[in-house]
């Protein structure tokens, strides 16, 4: 077994000795660094620190808690805390996006018809077509609404 350091491969037994560890010792500690038990105690702390990280910025995502995670010290892959969240049923999902519905085709009013289909408009004034629009703002929706002169194309209102 060798020990991979800045492209020095140096024997275990060398590593050993230069440290003043026997072999034993060191494979041990190696043992249980990597025993279940270890890693299932780290698993459950870092659950609970997932849990805390989710109850404290509600909309968070794995992204954003395993950012989270590494300012406070712990080394984990996204994938980890992707998979810690997806079993403690913490993943957020995003809310639908707010479309407001501004026409109800499906309704059982009369359809008026377009009377100024066949109309040849010949100067200003004499037809005006109007649209409502709603426009997206950070916090709320607001509805736009315009009036232009068909001849000219020039808004009026």
């Amino acid at each position: 077994m060798y020990i991979h350091e800045n492209q020095h491969n140096v024997s275990l037994h060398h590593a050993c000795k230069c440290l003043g560890v026997n072999r034993s010792g060191y494979y041990n500690w190696f043992e249980q660094m990597t025993s279940p038990d270890t890693v299932d105690s780290f698993e459950m702390e870092l659950k609970n620190e997932i849990q805390r990280i989710v109850l404290e910025f509600m909309g968070y995502g794995y992204r954003r808690v395993t950012r989270e995670l590494h300012r406070r010290g712990y080394h984990v892959n996204s994938k980890r805390v992707r998979r810690l969240m997806a079993e403690d049923n913490l993943l957020c999902f995003r809310k639908k996006k707010f479309v407001p519905m501004t026409t109800d085709s499906d309704h059982k009013f009369r359809v008026y018809p377009n009377l100024t289909r066949s109309m040849k408009v010949t100067g200003l004034n004499q037809l005006w077509v109007a649209d409502i629009t709603y426009v997206h703002l950070l916090q709320d929706f607001i509805s736009l609404s315009v009036i232009i002169d068909v001849f000219s194309r020039k808004c009026i209102g």
